[in-house]
């Protein structure tokens, strides 16, 4: 179980060192070093995630850092999508759902290992809405399919559709995250319930609470650390680990 709590306090580090892509380590932790059934690990991944991002974004709230029209247009029909991304997951075997999520962690990797180029938003973010509520609703069924957070996917929404500058948009990203995560778990409890799994409450907590010092231990030292060295270290970490990931899993499905 250290290897757990250790595993914790590295995806509460990876969100406070960028800000983004620690809830995506939260699934391989609980399967592969917990030893928890990957359906279960999904759903209670959600509620770590709400946690962690729900106290992460307090500090920028305070600060007047998030932009509550954003939170409100990407955020509510993101929750739309998690519940039905959870409810989805009936008809989905765990295997595949985890192969999707190793899609997504190669997809986050190219990301991150992409130089960043300079986003800018329209001139006026408020003629985007219907295009912002459409990836709102795309990234929660995502969120609740497979349990990742997505803050890689939002920020640069929020960035190029919202007209958001950088330091609002990871803000803003923090909260729409947790709508996202805790209506997809809500639903996911009664999943789980349904087919005979309990949630683990403790683990769930105790996972969160770890994440959330290691997260503002993360922040602290953030500001030292070269941001670009470290996003391409973190995204090939992220690459192996996907890569790993789906092999098991895509093994699974063909046997």
């Amino acid at each position: 179980m250290y290897a757990a709590w250790l595993g914790a306090l590295l995806v509460g580090l990876v969100l406070g060192l960028l800000g983004s892509g620690g809830s995506i380590l939260t699934v391989p932790v609980l399967v592969y070093l917990v030893g928890v059934p990957d359906k279960l690990a999904i759903a209670e991944s959600l509620g770590i995630v709400t946690l962690i991002s729900l106290v992460g974004a307090i500090p920028f709230a305070y600060r007047r850092l998030v932009s509550w029209r954003n939170v409100w247009l990407f955020g509510l029909p993101g929750m739309i999508g998690a519940y039905g991304g959870a409810y989805l997951s009936i008809y989905v075997p765990g295997p595949v759902q985890l192969a999707i999520f190793a899609l997504v962690m190669l997809l986050a990797a190219v990301m991150m290992f992409r130089r960043p180029a300079a986003m800018s938003g329209p001139e006026d973010g408020r003629r985007k809405s219907w295009k912002i509520m459409l990836d709102g609703l795309a990234v929660g069924a995502l969120t609740g399919l497979v349990g990742v957070g997505g803050g890689f996917l939002i920020v640069p929404a929020l960035v190029l559709l919202g007209g958001l500058p950088m330091h609002l948009a990871i803000g803003t990203s923090l909260l729409i995250i947790a709508l996202k995560s805790i209506s997809g778990f809500i639903k996911y409890v009664d999943v789980m319930h349904d087919a005979g799994f309990s949630i683990h409450w403790d683990l769930v907590f105790i996972f969160g609470a770890i994440g959330i010092v290691g997260s503002f231990i993360g922040g602290k030292i953030g500001a030292y650390v070269p941001q670009a060295r470290l996003k391409r270290g973190f995204a090939v970490f992220l690459l192996l680990i996907g890569v790993v990931i789906l092999w098991q899993n895509a093994a699974k499905m063909i046997g």
